[in-house]
């Protein structure tokens, strides 16, 4: 068995990162699982949220929105349409986007066409807001 997990995070306009870690955590379409050298293969679908990966006894934080997650062989391949680590993440512009997206919502009913639009809008400035506040600002 191996001591560490080859992680591949891809969106598509970059590869986000690319390391040697100790365990995975992500939000998967069915919850949140966790990923340990020596798992089973298997592929699963992720929903906006956080994934973090943990090196030695350091703990990063992303932020992802949707996407792919698979597992063989001691290698994760991470494919999602964004990812933001939490260090980057614009705090005050992801309040505002927050923002934005509660005040639409509240005009809105669930059979208006833009409801879901914002309502991912909602979550989505949810998990960045989540993810900055583990920088230690």
């Amino acid at each position: 068995m191996a001591e560490k997990l080859k992680l591949e995070l891809v969106t598509p306009y970059k590869k986000v990162l690319s390391e040697e870690v100790d365990e995975i955590t992500a939000s998967g379409s069915l919850g949140e699982f966790g990923v340990l050298p020596g798992h089973a293969p298997f592929l699963t679908s992720l929903k906006i949220g956080e994934l973090s990966y943990k090196i030695g006894g350091t703990v990063h934080h992303l932020a992802v929105n949707w996407g792919y997650f698979e597992v063989e062989d001691d290698k994760v391949t991470v494919l999602v349409e964004t990812a933001e680590r939490a260090d980057e993440i614009d705090l005050q512009r992801a309040r505002a986007a927050l923002g934005r997206a509660e005040e639409a919502l509240k005009r809105l009913t669930p059979e208006d066409k833009d409801f879901r639009k914002y309502e991912a809008a909602l979550e989505r400035a949810l998990i960045r807001v989540q993810v900055a506040g583990k920088t230690g600002r």
